[in-house]
Formats: C-alpha cells, sequence, structure tokens
C-alpha cells in the first residue's frame, strides 16, 4: 500500500526494489491508568484494525488478542500574533491488549538521580527568570525577534 515510485524492472541486472509502507506506529504513555496487558500506540490515520494486528504479529511477533482504535481530534488554539486559529493533525490511537500472562509497563528512559537534580533545578530556575525578564522586556512587540532588541 505503498505510493512510492519504484525503479523499472530491468532484465539482467539486481533488483533495487524495497517495498515500504507507508505507515508508522509509535508507543504512546497513556495519559489513564490501564491494565499491564493493555499498550497504547499512535498511528497514522490510514492504518486499520486489520493492519495493525499484521503489523505488530508480523514485524514484532507480538500475539494480540484485541485491537482497538479512535481519532483523536488535534487541538485548536488562536495564533496570540495574528489572532488566526490552528489546529493540530488529527490521529489515531490504539489500545491492543496483549494475552492475560503477558504484561507491558512503560520503560523508564530517563531515572531519576537525586544528586544531579538538585544543580539542575537550579539552572532550570534560573532559566525560567531569566525568560520572564525577556519576555518583560520585549512585551509591547509580539512579533518582532528577540535578536533584534539592542
Amino acid at each position: 500500500m505503498s505510493t512510492r515510485w519504484y525503479p523499472i524492472y530491468q532484465r539482467g541486472n539486481p533488483q533495487l526494489r524495497v517495498f515500504l509502507p507507508n505507515f508508522w506506529m509509535k508507543i504512546v504513555r497513556p495519559e489513564l491508568k490501564q491494565p499491564k496487558n493493555v499498550v497504547q500506540f499512535s498511528c497514522s490515520l490510514e492504518m486499520t484494525k486489520h493492519d495493525i494486528r499484521n503489523y505488530l504479529e508480523k514485524i514484532y511477533k507480538i500475539p494480540v488478542v484485541d485491537v482497538r482504535t479512535r481519532i483523536a481530534m488535534g487541538k485548536t488554539s488562536e495564533d496570540p500574533d495574528f489572532g488566526f486559529v490552528k489546529k493540530a493533525e488529527d490521529q489515531r490511537l490504539v489500545y491492543v491488549t496483549l494475552p492475560k500472562d503477558m504484561t507491558f509497563e512503560f520503560p523508564n528512559i530517563f531515572p531519576e538521580e537525586k544528586k544531579d537534580k538538585l544543580k539542575e533545578e537550579k539552572s532550570l530556575d534560573e532559566a525560567k527568570n531569566n525568560h520572564k525578564k525577556f519576555l518583560e522586556r520585549n512585551k509591547s512587540r509580539p512579533s518582532v525577534p528577540g535578536w533584534y532588541s539592542i
């Protein structure tokens, strides 16, 4: 189901064709608490339940019991400088249920270390204060870049 153009077949030469799908999936940390055997993904809007099941079973060899999907509407917001309305893209959220004996825990990519945390908090507070001063200084000129000021 790809819309990409591939090189024309030439007899005798090695083939340079690689068929890549236009689909993508990424694992998402759930906003609400889920059971241990439910994993949440975000994927392209074109994917169906059958595509998702095949994708996980064939590529990653994950046994899938059930697949539920929903389309989350993108957030709308008003541009603070010019006043027009912006809308983020919609996304399909997928809830994949694994067998009862399997559990999934979202990996802890950033472990907390208390020693470095104090130093980081001080530098973070300092950066926040500097940013507030910068915003106060340029409050009357919302669409002028910050590097333009003297």
